[in-house]
């Protein structure tokens, strides 16, 4: 009896040690709420039960100081990512940190404590039970009711897992390149009841067509089994892959960043020497894909294909390998995959006014053959002999490229020419049947005028002549010989230099840019043909100075300035030469002569704000965020940093220019006072455009800095919504201002953003970017913020209080009144 009841307790005492212990370690697996990782060189993970999944910060290769927020295998030497955090700027700092948070997010943050990221919830804070990082690879926010608040496989990056699904709703995308994190240029998406594989367009995030199909449905499964299928809404499936000893190695399938969704393997006894092993791939060949889609089509509804543009795509074990046509080199020696350029590009000289070739004897042919360039056709003919084809694109100065069959059947064949840019670009000798004529420039050939050149040994020739008969006379004859010679040698060396140039500038101490005679600049734009825009101050031209390397320039003719305002005129541009900032457009240099003031401004290759707001090719949430972030930056810089305050008076988006970068600068600041009263103003005395001039102006009160600030405030609400802030046609919401101030007093900012995925998600600087918007176009200029109180909003330094009702009661009365302006 003794005996059976001592066994009984000490039964319960090892069922009970044992559940201490399970919990004990169920404890340690989970992440308590305030838990938190940071980057840096001793980063503890947190990790699967099993240890083969990892989640924490992550050390990119080569690059000691910059971290992922990732998940990955821990177990593979590889240490290969399957899932990472804020795709639209992935890269960390040092000592940044990741917590969870009482409200039920994972929060990642800056040294500076500046969040970077959160992950999306649904739940407040007392839901909250933990987090876990679970063996399948999944990390879970868990409620208290065991339910998963969040989970990293539903938000995938480029990689799937077994035990996860993708639906119709969720999509791959690649990344950038194989050592760059940033978004890509491929999805794996549903579209239409199909799963797809589809380049997208940079610029806006849009989809081209898809390149290739893997099958019909709407829910692609990666079971636990390792089997990989796409299940239809009647229940129909799509088998994709099957694989073997699901329990003897690890499984993912990739969407790799040049366009190939891969299912790899790696066995789990492993000798560390294995590198992941290739299973199935889709498609097998991606550079016959983009072809057999170009082909069918005719149009380029797909995409530029793998390699870029000017490029060559050939199969290379599932993947494409990508080279440069003869007489061209790759943008990026250490990126194949981003296209390639002439190196020698097409110069205005070689061209005659027909469009014939000058100099056809200085380029020749080279071909590849078993290759194709299927899009760019801009001329086609036929019957043809290979000699006609060459000869057809030799003294075409528009073709770059020629295609021609390979079987050569001389006098029966069709010849296509082509110019650039070339895309799609593929060869395989398999099942290509066509010769790529690549017209190049002879290697002793030169693009240079060769009568200048010519011209140079002919004096170089005087000189030595004058030189040999000067020097067999007397001492001093020589002595004044050899003056006259330097300065026969210097008059000529200036007579090439303007034979060569043909522009000249000197630089003016009084206002340190140069100056331009009003022939230089009638000469640098070629009569002032080309024009890039038209405003307030005048018309601007597109100019080039050969002197300066052939830089492009933007030469703005002043057509609105009092014609007895030259001191004033003077005054101005010494005070725009000496401001500099990065977000100001650059002042080269000026014209004052006669009646002529012209300024030759740096050239902006990406055109004004504007276009881009308004246009087709938008820019992303993110350049609109560093865009505004930027003309405030400038605008800081003329109201408090420049030596002479200076007040723009008209911000707008046609002032604003992007360059090749797509940073914003702001033009014509300073030219305000130059401007003729009666051209410029109302009978109000009113400067500005429409629906950007501040309530002050219709008060006849003295203006200030404020005014900028509403003007900078009212194209703050243009950025946000890409829409302008009056529209005449629209029967609600035509003003701006007003409708996104209901919006954020009805608690709809959504509204703001339809139809733009990326800012709806980023509802946090939405609503920052919004309030901000309604401090700046406060009625009373007092309420208004400074720019640099702004910049600093805008860069999350100050916080953004709730701004009040901006308008008083004259203000509809002061809108109606801005209409006429």
């Amino acid at each position: 009896m003794i005996s059976a009841l001592f066994h009984s307790h000490l039964f319960l005492l090892v069922f009970a040690t044992i559940l201490w212990i399970l919990a004990a370690v169920e404890a340690q697996g989970n992440v308590t709420v305030g838990q938190s990782l940071s980057a840096n060189d001793k980063t503890m993970a947190w990790q699967s039960p099993s240890g083969d999944f990892a989640f924490g910060f992550l050390p990119i290769p080569g690059e000691n100081h910059r971290f992922l927020l990732a998940i990955w295998y821990a177990k593979i030497p590889l240490r290969t990512i399957v899932w990472y955090a804020n795709r639209d700027n992935p890269e960390t700092s040092r000592e940044s940190k990741v917590e969870l948070v009482a409200s039920g997010h994972l929060v990642l943050t800056d040294p500076a404590g500046k969040e970077l990221w959160r992950s999306p919830s649904l739940t407040d804070g007392s839901q909250v039970s933990h987090a876990a990082m679970l063996d399948t690879g999944n990390f879970v926010i868990v409620g208290r009711n065991s339910t998963n608040i969040w989970e990293s496989f539903n938000h995938p990056t480029d990689t799937i897992l077994p035990e996860q699904e993708l639906g119709v709703d969720g999509y791959l995308l690649s990344t950038l390149a194989e050592t760059s994190y940033g978004k890509g240029k491929y999805q794996l998406r549903f579209d239409s009841g199909s799963l797809v594989l589809n380049q997208i367009d940079m610029f806006t995030g849009k989809p081209y067509q898809g390149y290739h199909v893997l099958g019909s449905g709407s829910r692609l499964v990666f079971n636990k089994s390792g089997s990989i299928h796409i299940w239809g809404p009647n229940g129909n499936r799509v088998d994709l892959a099957q694989t073997l000893s699901p329990d003897s190695n690890y499984y993912r399938a990739t969407l790799n960043f040049y366009g190939v969704f891969t299912l790899y393997s790696y066995p789990k006894t492993h000798g560390g020497d294995e590198s992941w092993s290739v299973l199935r791939a889709w498609p097998r060949d991606i550079c016959g894909a983009f072809l057999d889609t170009a082909l069918k089509s005719r149009e380029n509804r797909f995409g530029i294909g793998p390699c870029g543009y000017n490029s060559i795509c050939e199969p290379m074990d599932w993947r494409p390998n990508c080279t440069c046509p003869p007489g061209f080199s790759f943008l990026d020696e250490n990126n194949q995959y981003a296209g390639c350029k002439q190196d020698h590009p097409n110069n205005p000289e070689d061209c005659s006014p027909d469009g014939s070739t000058i100099g056809e004897d200085r380029f020749e042919f080279k071909s590849i053959f078993f290759a194709n360039f299927p899009l760019s056709d801009y001329g086609i003919f036929g019957p043809a002999t290979e000699s006609e084809c060459k000869q057809s694109c030799l003294r075409d100065c528009s073709c770059v490229v020629a295609i021609y069959p390979t079987s050569k059947i001389d006098g029966n064949a069709t010849c296509f020419k082509k110019q650039l840019p070339l895309f799609n670009g593929v060869r395989n000798r398999g099942t290509l049947d066509s010769t790529v004529l690549v017209k190049v420039l002879k290697p002793d050939a030169s693009r240079k005028n060769m009568e200048t050149s010519n011209r140079s040994d002919e004096n170089q020739n005087q000189i030595i002549l004058i030189l040999s008969v000067l020097l067999g006379t007397s001492a001093i004859f020589n002595f004044f010989s050899l003056a006259a010679i330097f300065l026969i040698f210097l008059c000529l060396f200036q007579r090439r230099l303007q034979d060569l140039n043909g522009v000249h500038s000197r630089r003016d101490l009084e206002t340190n840019v140069q100056f331009f005679t009003y022939k230089d600049l009638e000469h640098a734009t070629n009569g002032f043909k080309e024009e890039l825009g038209r405003g307030a101050f005048g018309t601007v031209y597109k100019g080039e100075l050969p002197s300066s390397n052939g830089d492009r320039v933007a030469v703005k003719k002043l057509d609105k300035f009092a014609q007895d305002g030259e001191r004033e005129f003077k005054t101005e541009v010494k005070v725009i030469g000496q401001t500099h900032h990065k977000n100001l457009v650059r002042l080269i240099g000026y014209c004052d002569e006669a009646e002529h003031r012209l300024l030759v401004y740096e050239f902006m290759e990406n055109g004004s704000l504007s276009s881009f707001l308004f246009g087709l090719l938008r820019p992303s949430w993110q350049q609109r965020l560093q865009i505004a972030s930027g003309i405030a930056k400038g605008l800081t810089y003329l109201h408090e940093e420049c030596g002479k305050q200076i007040i723009h008076c008209d911000i707008k988006p046609q002032n604003i220019l992007l360059d090749e970068s797509f940073t914003a600068k702001i033009s014509d600041f300073g030219l305000a006072k130059l401007l003729i009263s009666n051209k410029t103003r109302t009978q109000t005395g009113i400067r500005g455009t429409k629906g950007y001039v501040a309530p002050e102006w219709f008060r006849n009160t003295p203006v200030s800095v404020k005014v900028d600030v509403y003007s900078f405030g009212v194209m703050l609400l243009e950025i946000i919504c890409c829409r302008r802030c009056v529209e005449v046609e629209m029967e609600e919401a035509a003003i701006l201002t007003e409708w996104a101030f209901q919006c954020y007093s009805e608690g709809m900012i959504g509204k703001l953003v339809e139809n733009d995925e990326e800012a709806a998600k980023d509802v946090g600087n939405l609503e920052m970017l919004l309030k901000v918007a309604i401090w700046c176009v406060q009625e009373e200029p007092m309420l208004r913020p400074s720019m640099r109180i702004v910049t600093m909003m805008l860069e999350g330094a100050v916080h953004v209080p709730n701004p009040p009702c901006p308008f008083l009661l004259s203000s509809m009365s002061m809108l109606v009144s801005a209409k006429t302006i």
